[in-house]
């Protein structure tokens, strides 16, 4: 049976694939891509320094709001029987089947027709909107749309041409059925793209009205082609001090000799007392390197967050977890991230810490977008452009 009405997790969106299904489903979208890998295509940011602010002058940017959800391809596929069938693929390479009757995204030629062989990248986002929680799909780049390639292609034409035969056709059809909408399991909009200089509007204009919890500002470069994994055209700003590292937590508890109770209950070997924290490490990811995983840092858990840790009644060890420096220069865990299959990599790990040490304000992005408009005017003002 379908679930028809919005999803109420954007965590589970659906019914995640296993077995058979998934290994088949993985592989359909390596070979859309022509990727002998079968691991999660979506490109990945690398964190905004200093030297970006120079680098926002010499090419050209769009910025958008970095959306403080869930990171999801849409993958637009058919069934054995030939019908229409959508997955949501996060960054664990998990493929969540969308059970709903009711989502369809028609072709421009016909609303009946849907497409196949599609591949979007958006955010998954709760937003709250007359005291109940909306869920949104933003869109915001394209990898292939019914079997045609056009991660070559420059951002802004990826972006027109999801718009053209995606997003528009599908917003034609809520304006002729406008009541079909309350049965979506999410609804879908593309992400506002700005111009790289328009800083002061996404301050001053965009965040504040969002709703949706927001993560800073993401910047992509206008005429870069989509890339697998890591993208230095993709920036990722964040005000210094929200700058977070997300690595694996490891903990360490003392071996204590039994006590009288102990002896009394009939414990009599030392054990391991999982009530005191000894030590908690952050270790970070080393890719194909062995060991795998190395010791970044040690991370500061006071008494009173560990008894709320150990209330929760999860799982701690070995936990990716998301971890900012507080103003003695220690690292704390805000909050666990298991949307993510490893920790950051030791080079994200290294990009976040010059990025917290060059500091780039809001205001220092304010103060550079004069510069950056009169380069991308110049630039753009050529014979050719």
């Amino acid at each position: 049976m379908s679930q028809e009405g919005p999803i109420e997790s954007i965590a589970e969106p659906g019914i995640r694939a296993t077995g058979e299904v998934l290994h088949t489903m993985r592989n359909e979208v390596a070979q859309l891509l022509n990727r002998h890998q079968r691991s999660f295509p979506g490109a990945q940011p690398v964190s905004f320094t200093r030297s970006h602010l120079e680098e926002l002058k010499k090419e050209d940017y769009f910025v958008c709001e970095k959306s403080d959800g869930i990171r999801y391809l849409l993958y637009l596929t058919e069934d054995e029987f030939g019908k229409e069938a959508h997955y949501l693929i996060d960054r664990k390479n998990e493929y969540w089947f969308i059970n709903s009757k009711s989502l369809h995204f028609p072709t421009p030629q016909s609303v009946q027709s849907f497409h196949i062989q599609t591949l979007i990248d958006g955010e998954l986002v709760m937003d709250m909107e007359d005291g109940r929680e909306v869920p949104r799909l933003l869109l915001f780049d394209c990898l292939v749309i019914d079997g045609k390639n056009i991660m070559e292609r420059p951002l802004d034409k990826r972006l027109a041409y999801m718009k053209d035969h995606i997003y528009m056709p599908y917003k034609r059809l809520f304006q002729e059925f406008p009541d079909e909408l309350q049965y979506q399991p999410f609804e879908v909009l593309m992400k506002d793209m700005q111009l790289s200089y328009g800083v002061e509007m996404m301050f001053k204009d965009v965040l504040p009205i969002l709703k949706h919890g927001n993560d800073g500002l993401i910047f992509t470069c206008r005429t870069s082609s989509y890339r697998h994994g890591t993208d230095p055209h993709i920036l990722k700003w964040k005000p210094p001090e929200e700058n977070t590292i997300d690595c694996r937590l490891k903990l360490y508890f003392p071996t204590v000799e039994p006590d009288e109770d102990d002896i009394a209950n009939g414990i009599t070997d030392p054990y391991t007392d999982y009530h005191t924290l000894e030590r908690a490490e952050l270790w970070a990811y080393m890719g194909d390197a062995q060991p795998r995983y190395q010791k970044y840092a040690d991370a500061y858990i006071s008494e009173k967050e560990f008894e709320e840790l150990i209330s929760l009644g999860d799982p701690l060890n070995d936990r990716v977890a998301e971890c900012y420096l507080d103003e003695l220069g220690r690292w704390r865990v805000s909050r666990f991230r298991d949307d993510k299959p490893e920790a950051n990599h030791i080079s994200t790990l290294q990009s976040v810490i010059r990025s917290i040490k060059d500091g780039v304000t809001e205001q220092d992005l304010l103060n550079a977008a004069k510069g950056v408009k009169d380069a991308w005017k110049a630039r753009n003002s050529k014979p050719g452009r």
